[in-house]
């Protein structure tokens, strides 16, 4: 016995010559906008990308050593100018962001500006001033962790394990 399966809803009528003819034309026209999208569409530049993130996010790491070194030539200890360090190069990032600078530098460099600490202080900022005509509390306190929250919370709860799994394997 042959397998007949059906199709549910009812038979397709056949096209009329005037609907064929329409449907040929659609997908034709639908063939050369295609064509035409990838003719105007830009190339991406990866290598030039990629050259820019790398130099831009050596330069503010390059930028990160030259404040330690110079907080190392004043006296401080290597964690200490570590330390020190640190916080410049937040405050950097959220002045930089605060004054829309860093967006900028986002745009041309792409990952070579978000890799480095300054990203992180470019990413607390970044909602809090997006939300501040919402207020100090509701705008500013609110969104200031919207981003930088999750990867707060979670670094401190993997800590907080590691720290436990350390202890509990040394007694």
């Amino acid at each position: 016995m042959a397998d007949q399966t059906k199709q549910p809803g009812p038979p397709k009528k056949p096209l009329t010559l005037a609907e064929q003819i329409s449907k040929q034309r659609q997908e034709y026209e639908q063939q050369v906008y295609q064509k035409l999208v990838e003719q105007v569409k830009p190339k991406p530049k990866v290598l030039v990308n990629a050259l820019n993130a790398f130099w831009v996010g050596g330069s503010i790491c390059a930028l990160g050593q030259l404040i330690t070194l110079a907080f190392r030539s004043g006296g401080f200890s290597p964690q200490d100018a570590a330390n020190a360090t640190t916080m410049v190069m937040v405050f950097l990032g959220a002045l930089l962001t605060g004054l829309g600078i860093y967006d900028q530098i986002g745009k041309f460099a792409g990952a070579g500006s978000i890799i480095p600490i300054t990203g992180f202080a470019n990413s607390i900022v970044s909602p809090a001033l997006e939300f501040k005509r919402e207020g100090f509390v509701f705008g500013v306190g609110a969104r200031l962790f919207m981003v930088a929250g999750p990867v707060i919370i979670y670094g401190l709860v993997t800590s907080v394990i590691v720290g436990l799994i350390a202890y509990l394997a040394g007694s």
